[in-house]
């Protein structure tokens, strides 16, 4: 037998003949190394011999051992599918734990809306008038308002309850003497933004603790650049308005809020 570029194989491959060789089969067989590769070979014009050809496959290749079995893996997640009414279909892999410190979130979320729609609230009086900080603090309201109703969805859809609670009544009267009303309620903002920062990133903590991969990225992606962002945004209109005082400056700093501008 006659091999064909024979050194691309070791001494020490061994040959399983997927047909045997005889005069009276087939003029093609082929033939598997273990390491994977293989060679074709074909009775020729060659004597009483046998011509064969190799040819070397992708030895890194592998076939998997462990084959799918959709039908018979299945079986376990059919005994955990709930039965009665009132429990989740959806539901998977959704710690209690989770799930209330969501409904905690929610909570925090709506209480920051509350106390911007009360800040929104003074600023628009007649005979406060600054209407671009009530502008300001009324979509700061919405936004956070916002936010609670994408985490009311998102925990509708891991299959929890969401369970609304108490929210307390904010001040009304945001003036202060040496501060001014602008300032104030400013220096009020960020404390309110880095506090939820703070819970959602004990939210964060949390959902990492019980591996739940899903919650994690949901936080991530969805409120934490945007915390970060809106504490940059108000931590520099504190840092000006204490330039400005609380004369003229104050209702400059308001105008270039309601035309939309950079504050400078």
């Amino acid at each position: 037998m006659r091999l064909g570029n024979s050194s691309s194989f070791s001494i020490s491959d061994r040959v399983r003949l997927l047909s045997p060789l005889s005069s009276s089969s087939s003029i093609f067989h082929a033939a598997k190394f273990q390491n994977g590769s293989s060679f074709r070979f074909q009775k020729g014009n060659v004597g009483n011999g046998v011509a064969i050809q190799a040819s070397k496959e992708d030895s890194h290749r592998s076939v998997p051992d462990v084959v799918f079995e959709p039908f018979e893996e299945v079986k376990k997640e059919l005994l955990v599918i709930p039965t009665i009414p009132e429990a989740s279909l959806a539901r998977q892999k959704y710690t209690d734990r989770c799930e209330a410190a969501l409904n905690e979130q929610i909570n925090v979320e709506y209480n920051v809306s509350y106390v911007y729609h009360a800040l929104y609230a003074y600023f628009d009086r007649d005979n406060v008038s600054l209407k671009g900080l009530a502008k300001f603090f009324k979509d700061s309201s919405l936004e956070e308002r916002q936010h609670a109703e994408m985490m009311m969805e998102y925990q509708n859809k891991r299959g929890g309850k969401v369970r609304l609670q108490t929210m307390l009544m904010p001040f009304s009267e945001f003036d202060h003497s040496e501060k001014g009303d602008a300032l104030n309620a400013m220096e009020l903002a960020l404390s309110l933004e880095r506090l939820n920062n703070e819970k959602l990133l004990k939210l964060h903590t949390l959902a990492n603790e019980n591996n739940d991969v899903h919650l994690v990225d949901f936080i991530e992606s969805q409120f934490l650049t945007d915390q970060v962002e809106s504490i940059k945004e108000i931590s520099e209109y504190v840092a000006q308005l204490r330039r400005a005082g609380k004369g003229h400056g104050v209702w400059h700093f308001d105008q270039m809020l309601i035309d939309g501008a950079t504050v400078a």
